[in-house]
């Protein structure tokens, strides 16, 4: 009996790990043979799990999505992360979720084993959660684009431009990123055609969905750098490129990804790609990172350089 709950606990495990297993391979892993497979996975669906299973050579198991929310089984260090998680969600930037991870967070911590409900108080006695800043997306809204990225699904949407202007829009999305404070979305939009990266707290009410389209290579294999470049210099009249002397991922944790894109060039220095409205914020901003650095263009921005060194070399004499 109890070797046979512990199999039974194994095998659910194993379908909440992988999307496919093949028969051959659940037995290979619960050390049991084709029919014992057959029979457990027919005491998961009596629990209610929905199990499908698929025949063939291709064929397999798989565990689906079913009417209700089963138990789900959890190792150590994944139980840690999702009270982690929990807890940062309650106090982030998608709105209306706030209450609902603390009652999930709640009902996880009843059931976590002593040594882990340690490691999770101490790790909420510790940290202080600082007000989220930025605008707030919807989750509904969230789930509507991931699952549309997820099936290849254009969407019909309104978007709001920064001066509130709104206009329609039918789009491919591909992927969510999320910088922290603000939520994008980047897609291959039809008319102009052309790659977008959309805010996603500017989607006015819900997409609608609209016909598949078939997959399309991405504008670049580094995905989360083009979309950096996107939010952080792009949208902006004037862009510079500086040389830092510092590590590439040393100046990284300095610069945050909508802030400007940090590109290395060796073991010493990396390259700062940044956008903004107007010149003379450039020499601040980059000096208040910290590093040495260089010009490399825009020209005018060396002049803007020297005009500041001037200015503050003579407030420096003046107060010595």
């Amino acid at each position: 009996m109890w070797e046979t709950s512990g199999r039974l606990l194994k095998l659910l495990s194993l379908l909440q790990a992988h999307r496919d297993w093949t028969g051959g391979e659940l037995a290979d892993r619960l050390g049991v043979t084709l029919r014992t497979v057959r029979r457990d996975v027919d005491r998961l669906r009596d629990l209610g799990y929905p199990v499908t299973a698929t025949p063939g050579a291709a064929g397999g198991y798989r565990l689906e999505a079913g009417a209700a929310m089963p138990p789900l089984l959890l190792d150590d260090d994944e139980a840690v992360a999702v009270a982690v998680g929990l807890r940062t969600a309650a106090n982030g930037t998608v709105a209306g979720i706030e209450e609902t991870s603390v009652r999930a967070l709640a009902k996880l911590e009843q059931v976590l084993p002593s040594r882990l409900r340690r490691r999770v108080a101490a790790l909420g006695s510790a940290t202080v959660s600082l007000a989220a800043r930025g605008p707030t997306v919807d989750p509904g809204l969230l789930a509507v684009l991931a699952g549309a990225c997820r099936d290849r699904e254009s969407l019909r949407l309104r978007y709001v431009r920064a001066d509130g202007t709104q206009s329609r829009r039918l789009v491919e999305p591909v992927r969510l990123a999320c910088t922290g404070r603000r939520w994008y979305l980047l897609a291959w939009d039809r008319e102009p055609a052309g790659w977008r990266t959309f805010r996603v707290d500017r989607i006015a009410g819900t997409p609608s969905p609209g016909p598949r389209f078939p997959p399309r290579d991405p504008p670049d294999e580094d995905v989360a750098g083009y979309i950096s470049r996107a939010i952080s210099s792009s949208p902006y009249r004037y862009q510079a490129t500086i040389r830092l002397h510092a590590p590439a991922e040393v100046a990284a944790e300095r610069v945050p990804p909508a802030a400007g894109l940090v590109e290395a060039v060796d073991e010493r220095s990396c390259l700062l790609h940044v956008g903004g409205p107007s010149l003379a914020e450039f020499p601040v901003y980059v000096a208040q990172i910290g590093f040495e650095f260089e010009v490399l263009s825009p020209p005018e921005l060396v002049e803007q350089v020297h005009v500041l060194a001037g200015l503050f070399g003579r407030a420096a004499a003046s107060s010595s």
